[in-house]
Formats: structure tokens, C-alpha cells, sequence
């Protein structure tokens, strides 16, 4: 008799008459898989996160056994290693090079340790770091203490998690060599980040070139040739609470005196770690608490109330609309996750929810008027030095308050890392929500700071029976109605942003939306005092511009649309500013399909 048994038919069937499953042959990976499989194996061993550990080695055994989206999954993580530029480190968190990560964080701790030891050789350098409520931030900034501190800098951790402007206003404050803060600010849930501001000659602002890149190479070196578990690792301080206290104390200034009059306010934090510090500065400005919109007010790192923590988004505000039309509230101030950006919105009888969120150039122009005025007034004979500053891609509206008050105006590159260096600063923003109103104490863009700005600009005009919309007809009387809108091409192809920025480059609109086209400066070799930059400068018939840019976080392509109206009624400079900004804006959206 054969090994076959006697119950099974001839057939070679089984009894119940299927056919066995014949086994599977192992796939064999392909060379190319073969070589990530073995990096990716390579990063396991040093990788101290368990978890990152076990997602690598299943991604692993999915590419083994022939799975081809893993294999496009483990190519994207090994081919590739998530550049540290201007803006630090920012990615989703996950495991292998081109992910946020415990292995690609203590390696950039360590860059930045050989690259401080390097820059002022013989001394002890010194770094401060700061985390806020999102997944691993504080894991993340533990380790680069610990990653620093076994270098031999002197490294302080602040005492528990904090918003960024605190974290920037202790480089200045410590007067430490450097500083780091954890954060992806009001990316998705699952990102995080890692922003470097350097001390010194460099006052406290983030990084720019060529340090970026100099740091990037000692941190390309630690990868190369040192594991993460061959790292020392020391001792670290902590920061002892006088530091928060200072911070507090410093921004409740800004106030400059008891409001004489308040609106009511509502205030959320965006399930960000805002509130804790912004309460105690609103307390010391003399303000009354405002009412919260309590569901996003502790820091939850899983944002579950909102699609997107950005108050930007559509929708992100909607809890603030309820709360405020629930206690009748006259303003609503938001921070962002790490509260370093302000979002401000008034009541709006044309709107669907009663109140429209400002644009971050309206919020701009208030605040620069204010920071010219209060110029002005120091002085004494309504004369006044200094400068205001604003992003290539933010209003021109500012420039105009400039020459008003005989002030300096520097333009700049997108990202406080450039605002915060310009001359003289009195006040600088740029349109995605960022002002920096105290340069003195922070130079980079603070949320908290700015909302007791606005609050008591918003204060003073409660005090006359005016409101933050009369007070924005104001300026439209003053200095014409700037008006300003934008275009966000979101991409899952990152390849079509380049071919639309070579398109408009290689085939330069004469007009757009009907109206000419007088000058295009393109920023990519420089532009005067600007560094190069991927930008087209577009300027129109009528004081009309254009800026088309790639997002340098996102995968989106960004264009800024500014126009201006100067004749007629505050009501006819409006009218005519939304026609013009129509028409760009359909013009824009052809040309970049």
C-alpha cells in the first residue's frame, strides 16, 4: 500500500473531496529588498523603543513573505533619511530613518552636541529642552538630554511639558548655547518634530543656513558610524520653575497696564498644552478668566475633537463658535497645540455660526498698528524707531503702516527663523497665524504673548464702545483695504508641485484672471538681501501680487494672493478688494491644475 491512506480517495483528495493547500513557496526578495531587510535589521538591534522594534520586525516579515505594499512601506522608511533643515526635524512617528523615532532622535541629539563642541571649542556648551503633550515628546526629549549631557554639555530639561515660547524664551533667559523643543506644532496626531534655536550671537532664533546644514553633517556622521546604544548617556538637570514664573511675568508685560474695559472671551487651547501657562499670564495682565471651551482644554495627544489641530482648518473652530454663542462672547482666542501660533475670530451676523475666524494678515495688521502706535507714543513727539517685519508671503498692508509711522520695513523669508533676525524689531508676522510682539524676550512667534496683545487692543476699544470690527474699518480708512487669500494644492505626488513650479517658470503668465502681469521675480538664485528660495513673486496691474511657493512642512503647494483698493467708502474699497481677489484666485486655480 501506498503512504497514502487507506480512508483517502485515489484522487489524492481528502475525504470530504477538497484539495489540500499545497504550501506556500517563501517569496525571495528581491536584491533591493534583500539590502533594506538587512538595514532595517541593523536599526532593530540599536533601536531602544520596543515598540518601533516589533512594527519594524512585522514590516520585515510582511517583505519576506512577498507582501508588495510592505516592500513600498520599508522602501519609503530605508531610502530615504528625513532631512534636518531650517525648520529642524518633522515626520510621522515610526520606525527607520526617514520616521520620527527614538534611534533618529538621539542620533540628532548627538549631531547637535558634536556640532556646539565644535563651534566653541574649550568650553562647556549648554542646551535647553523643552517638549509639549504630543505622542513621545517627552520620551524624545529625555533622550536628548541624556544623548547630550553623556557629550559632556551641560543639558536642562524644562520641568514638565510646556508651550514652545517658553522653551524660546529660556534659550535667552538661560542664556544657553542652544535649544530644542519637541513639537510638530499643529501637524497630524501622529507626527512630531524637533526645532534647534541657537543662543549667542544668534539671540535665541531658530537655525538658519549654514548652520542647518552643518549640524545636518554631524548628524549624518553619527548615523554612519556610531550605534544609538553605543551613545553615552549622563546626568541632566531640570529646570526649576523660576524659569515659567520669569516667562509669565515677562509676557503679562506686554499688557502694559490694567485693561480699563473687557469683552467677554471665550478660549480654547486645541487639546494643546497652551492653557496652563497662558492662564496664569492672563491672570498677572490683570484680565478676567475667560470662558473655556472645555473639551479642548487639557492636552490630549490624540486632538479628538477636530480632523486637523490647526485652527486654520475648516472646522477646527466649531466648538469655539458654540461655546462663544452660548456666553455671548465678543472674541475668541486660540492657540494652537504648542501654542505658538494665535487665532482670533468676532462675532459675524453673516456668517453660518455667528462668528468668522480673522486671517492671519488681519490679525497681523492690528497688532503692527498697535506695536507703531505704541512706538510713537514712547517717544513722545510721534516720532518713532525701529522695525516691522513680515514674511515675503504675508500682507503688504504691514509696509504700508510702516512708512505711515516712519518706520523701517524688512520683508523676509517665509518662518520666524528670518523675522526674528530682522534690525530693530518691533513687531513681525507672518500670515499663518505667527506674530512675535516682545522681542525682546522671545524671538520667535508666541501665541500667548500675542493674545494679551490683541486683548488689550480688543480692551482699549471696548473702553470707547468700539469693536475689533470697527476697529478693522479703521484701518481699511486709513490704509485702503488689503485684502488677502490662498490657494493650498495638497499632493500625494510630490513630484507635481516641481512641475508646476517649472511650468509657471518656463511659460510666465502675461495675466492672471484678466488683470496683467507688470513684473515676475523669481526667489530661486536670491533676490537682494533674500536668500534663494523656491518662490515666484508675481506683481499686477493695480498693487496686486501673487506668491506661489512650496509648503516647506506639508506636501501641499502654497499660493498668497494680495490685492488692494484705496478709493471710495470703507465699503467700495471692500467690494472692489473681493473682486480683484476673485478673479486672482480663479485665475491661479487654472494655471496650477
Amino acid at each position: 500500500m501506498s503512504q497514502t491512506d487507506a480512508t483517502s480517495p485515489a484522487d489524492g483528495s481528502s475525504a470530504d473531496g477538497s484539495t489540500p493547500a499545497v504550501p506556500a513557496v517563501p517569496a525571495v526578495p528581491s536584491a533591493d529588498d534583500a539590502r533594506r531587510i538587512a538595514l532595517a535589521q541593523a536599526w532593530v538591534a540599536q533601536d531602544p523603543d520596543p515598540e518601533t522594534r516589533v512594527e519594524l520586525d512585522d514590516l520585515v516579515a510582511r517583505v519576506q513573505g512577498g507582501d508588495a505594499d510592505a516592500s513600498a512601506d520599508l522602501a519609503d522608511r530605508f531610502d530615504q533619511r528625513l532631512a534636518f533643515g531650517t525648520a529642524g526635524l518633522r515626520g510621522e512617528i515610526a520606525a527607520g530613518p526617514n520616521r520620527m523615532n527614538r534611534v533618529l532622535v538621539s542620533q540628532a541629539a548627538a549631531g547637535l552636541g558634536a556640532f556646539l563642541l565644535e563651534r566653541a571649542p574649550g568650553t562647556t556648551p549648554s542646551v535647553v529642552i523643552g517638549y509639549d503633550g504630543r505622542r513621545n515628546s517627552a520620551v524624545f526629549a529625555r533622550d536628548s538630554a541624556e544623548v547630550l549631557a553623556g557629550a559632556g554639555i551641560r543639558a536642562i530639561l524644562l520641568p514638565r511639558l510646556l508651550p514652545t515660547p517658553v522653551l524660546a524664551f529660556a534659550v535667552r533667559h538661560l542664556d544657553v548655547s542652544a535649544g530644542i523643543m519637541v513639537t510638530a506644532s499643529h501637524n497630524p496626531p501622529n507626527d512630531n518634530g524637533y526645532k534647534v534655536y541657537l543662543g549667542g550671537p544668534d539671540h535665541g532664533s531658530q537655525i538658519v543656513s549654514p548652520s542647518d546644514a552643518e549640524i545636518a553633517a554631524h548628524i549624518s556622521g553619527v548615523a554612519a558610524t556610531l550605534l544609538v546604544t553605543d551613545l553615552p548617556r549622563g546626568e541632566f538637570e531640570t529646570a526649576d520653575e523660576s524659569l515659567v514664573d520669569a516667562y509669565v511675568q515677562a509676557t503679562a508685560h506686554e499688557a502694559g497696564y490694567a485693561p480699563p474695559a473687557q469683552p467677554k472671551v471665550v478660549y480654547t487651547a486645541m487639546h494643546g498644552v497652551g492653557w496652563e501657562t497662558a492662564s496664569r499670564v492672563l491672570t498677572a495682565a490683570g484680565f478676567d478668566a475667560p470662558a473655556l471651551v472645555e473639551a479642548q482644554i487639557e492636552p490630549d495627544a490624540a486632538f479628538p475633537t477636530v480632523s486637523f489641530p490647526n485652527p486654520e482648518e475648516p472646522g477646527a473652530m466649531d466648538l469655539s463658535f458654540a461655546r462663544a454663542r452660548e456666553v455671548g462672547a465678543e472674541l475668541i482666542v486660540a492657540n494652537d497645540p504648542d501654542a505658538d501660533r494665535l487665532a482670533i475670530a468676532i462675532p459675524d451676523a453673516g456668517a453660518a455660526d455667528g462668528y468668522r475666524r480673522l486671517t492671519g494678515n488681519e490679525v497681523g495688521l492690528l497688532l503692527g498698528w498697535r506695536a507703531a502706535r505704541k512706538a510713537a507714543e514712547e517717544t513722545g513727539d510721534g516720532a518713532s524707531d525701529g522695525s516691522l517685519a513680515c514674511s515675503i508671503v504675508s500682507s503688504p498692508g504691514l509696509e504700508a503702516i510702516a512708512q505711515a509711522y516712519d518706520l523701517d520695513f524688512e520683508a523676509t523669508l517665509t518662518g520666524f527663523k528670518w523675522i526674528s533676525r530682522a534690525p530693530n524689531l518691533l513687531f513681525g508676522f507672518e500670515e499663518a497665524l505667527g506674530y512675535l510682539v516682545n522681542p525682546g524676550t522671545v524671538r520667535d512667534k508666541d501665541g500667548i504673548s500675542a493674545a494679551v496683545a490683541f486683548l488689550s487692543l480688543a480692551a482699549d476699544l471696548h473702553a470707547t464702545g468700539r469693536t475689533v470690527a470697527d476697529h478693522l474699518d479703521e484701518f481699511v480708512e486709513r490704509f485702503g483695504c488689503h485684502d488677502s487669500g490662498q490657494i493650498s494644492l495638497r499632493v500625494t505626488d510630490l513630484s507635481r508641485i516641481g512641475a508646476i513650479m517649472a511650468r509657471l517658470r518656463a511659460e510666465p503668465p502675461s495675466e492672471i484672471g484678466g488683470i496683467t502681469v507688470e513684473r515676475i521675480e523669481d526667489l530661486s538664485d536670491g533676490f537682494g538681501a533674500l536668500a534663494p528660495s523656491d518662490v515666484l513673486r508675481i506683481f499686477l496691474e493695480g498693487g496686486s501680487r501673487v506668491m506661489v511657493r512650496p509648503s516647506g512642512t506639508e506636501p501641499k503647494l502654497k499660493v498668497y494672493l494680495d490685492v488692494v483698493a484705496h478709493e471710495g467708502t470703507v465699503a467700495e474699497r471692500r467690494a472692489a478688494a473681493s473682486d480683484t481677489l476673485a478673479r486672482l484666485e480663479a485665475g491661479m486655480r487654472e494655471l496650477t491644475a
